[in-house]
Formats: C-alpha cells, structure tokens, sequence
C-alpha cells in the first residue's frame, strides 16, 4: 500500500486554492496527475515563518521546491507527462525557463515591491493568516527576499535601483505572456487533450496575477485581454478545483483576524517602526531556535 501524501502550502484566497504560485504549481499537477495528495495549509501556524513550502511530506521522505516534488511524484508513478514526445519534453523545459526568467521577477515585484498592491493587498492577506508577533514578520521577510531576487537577476550594470529595472522585468513580463498566449492558441492545454507540468507552470504564475484584487497592476490588464490565457485558468479551476475550498480559519481566529487587520492598517499609516522593533526583539529567538535545532539533529 502507497504511503499517504502530505501537501504542506499556503492557503487559498480569490478563487484560486492557493494564493502562492509554488503551492498551486504542485496542486494542479497533483491534480493532471491523479496523486493523492493531503493539503495542510500553513495559515495561521509557526511555520508561515519557519517552513519553505511547498513540501511534500511521505513516509521518511521530505521535498520541497516544484520541480523536485513533481520528480518525487513521476517516481511514485503520478505522471502527467507521459505521452508527451522529446520534442513536447524539450518545450517544456524551455518554457518553464521562460516563466522564471520573464514573469517570476515582474510577479514578485507586483505582489511584494509594488507599494500600492503590498500596503493594501499582499501584508494585510498574510499577516492575517500568521500568528503574533509573526504578522509583522512574515511579509517583511518575504519582501526583502521578493526584493534582493529581482536586484540580483535583473540589477545588471547599469540599472542598479529597483527603480531602473520595473521598465525592464514588466516589459519582459508581457512579452512572456504573448508568446504563451501565441503558443497555446485556440488550444485547452498546451500538449494534447489532457493538461501537463508545463500546464501547471503556466497555471501557477498566471492565475494569481489573474485573479487578484491588485489595486495597481498594468501587467493584470495587460493579461486580461489576453483572453485563451483568462479562459485557460478559469478552465483549470472549473474542471479541478470547483470542489475544493479554502481552509476555513480556526474558530478563535476571528477576533484575532479583527485585530490583526487594525494592526496592519495602523502600521500602514504611520511607519514600520513597530516591524522593527519586534524584527529586533525576536530575530535573536528565532536564530537561537534554529541553531539548537540543527544541534539537537
């Protein structure tokens, strides 16, 4: 008998399962593929800090990362890929390297750089669902990586300022998405009848730029009137997750959710004093955490 399948990722919001683009690139291959999979969203837990999701838990095994986890699936005879040729193979290798280097840095920075869509969308959605003091430390954390990312791959000599790349990562970003537009046509998936990996690439970088509330996003109008790529998300969620529904909070998390909201409307307004104070405050915590942690393995 098959060892049970733990997805661990971040929950879902905006119609999509999940609200983070590795966790639905997994889900929607688990999905294609027939796995069995147990999701645990980490909303509302430590590891919204502490964990790298997503992670596919079985048996002794650990993965992380999507490709890796797809690999680990393949293996376990959950593969959406199989009828594909050399030729298909070697497509989806290409495209795949596409998403990563024309979209990845554009989604970062219209989640996590962009100040409108980070003040008013992306901080207030995760520190809702991250314990105290974890509120103000989980999007403060995942911007200064979403941020450091895009420098170190797009700041190239002479454009050193996140304000000198935004022209270049949203050019590239919409080019990337007329040339997926191009390639999937009139089609429903983008090899054959029956949707594969690189569906599940092109799924987990496009729906969240679809279907977010963005109050500033010329790459999410720029997507919507690219219409097969709209109509191939909506598809996606209709034929594999109509079913599913997001994890509903805890009971006791309602006034805590209340809370939190005024806090991170608070924090808004005036400064990120507060961020750093507790940054400094329990920084020295967590590290010693870790530390005794690998000691102890």
């Amino acid at each position: 008998m098959a060892a049970a399948m733990e997805l661990r990722c971040w929950g879902g919001d905006w119609g999509l399962p999940s609200v983070h683009t590795e966790s639905l690139i997994v889900l929607a291959y688990a999905k294609f593929s027939g796995a069995k999979v147990t999701v645990s969203p980490i909303d509302w837990t430590w590891k919204t800090l502490t964990a790298t999701v997503p992670e596919l838990l079985c048996g002794d095994s650990a993965v992380q990362e999507p490709t890796q986890i797809i690999n680990f699936l393949r293996k376990q005879r959950f593969n959406a890929d199989y009828e594909l040729s050399a030729r298909q193979g070697a497509d989806t290798m290409a495209y795949t390297a596409l998403l990563e280097e024309k979209l990845r840095p554009a989604l970062l920075h219209t989640f996590w750089v962009d100040a409108e869509n980070y003040a008013n969308l992306t901080r207030p959605w995760f520190a809702s669902r991250s314990p105290f003091p974890l509120n103000f430390l989980v999007p403060m954390h995942h911007a200064n990586t979403a941020l450091s990312r895009i420098l170190l791959t797009k700041g190239e000599a002479p454009l050193h300022r996140i304000t000198e790349v935004e022209g270049k990562i949203y050019s590239d970003a919409k080019e990337c998405l007329n040339l997926l537009s191009y390639r999937l046509g009139t089609a429903t998936n983008f090899f054959g009848n029956t949707p594969t990996s690189l569906d599940a690439f092109v799924f987990g970088f496009v729906a969240p730029i679809y279907k977010a509330s963005l109050p500033s996003s010329p790459l999410q109008s720029h997507l919507r009137q690219l219409d097969n790529l709209t109509s191939f998300c909506d598809n996606i969620l209709a034929l594999y997750f109509s079913s599913d529904h997001p994890c509903p909070s805890p009971p006791v998390q309602e006034t805590m959710d209340a809370n939190l909201q005024k806090l991170t409307q608070l924090v808004n307004k005036e400064s990120n004093l507060i961020e750093k104070v507790l940054l400094l405050s329990f920084l020295p915590s967590l590290c010693m955490g870790s530390w005794v942690h690998l000691a102890d393995g």
